[in-house]
């Protein structure tokens, strides 16, 4: 896979992206702030490997999020989750609005923190009913239902990097 860039603040994770996409986000939020509550901003490339790496070793707090209130719980929430495969829909109930089904995906879509925040895990619910059907035929065969995430015909949804890399992610998120 490419390399990522992270984008620092004050030693606080505020963006991982393959491009440059958050900067402008960024700096309008910076630039909002008083001077002082900005010491230093950092960008830099990193593997994916060194992605992993580093998610493993943040905790929330070690993220500089700029975002709406809904945006923050929808990605607090999406970053607590266990290693799995959810879908829109659990995660709108989740959040606490069973209703806005399109407005968690709008936040989820809007996640400045790639892998770190595990957006890649959130799929169509439609799929998440296809998954369980084909588990529960594979469970009857020899992988039993463990290797469900490396099938390719399964409809991942949109990612901003393509559905490519949301499988590849999901590949080595689930492989854990």
């Amino acid at each position: 896979m490419k390399e990522w860039i992270i984008t620092e603040i004050d030693g606080k994770v505020a963006s991982v992206s393959r491009d440059y996409r958050h900067l402008p986000a960024i700096a309008q939020a910076i630039a909002a702030l008083p001077p002082e509550k900005v010491g230093g901003i950092l960008t830099r490339r990193i593997s994916t490997q060194e992605l992993e790496d580093l998610a493993k070793t943040l905790s929330w707090e070690d993220l500089r999020l700029f975002g709406t209130k809904f945006q923050l719980k929808v990605w607090e929430t999406v970053y607590n989750l266990e290693p799995r495969l959810y879908s829109y829909s659990e995660l709108a109930k989740m959040v606490g609005n069973p209703q806005g089904v399109r407005a968690v995906a709008h936040a989820v879509a809007a996640n400045p923190v790639a892998y770190i925040i595990p957006c890649h895990l959130i799929i169509p619910k439609e799929s998440m009913d296809k998954a369980r059907e084909i588990r529960t035929i594979a469970e009857k065969t020899l992988f039993q239902g463990r290797d469900l995430y490396l099938l390719d015909t399964l409809d991942v949804g949109e990612y901003a990097y393509g559905p490519e890399v949301k499988r590849e992610l999901i590949k080595r998120h689930l492989a854990k």
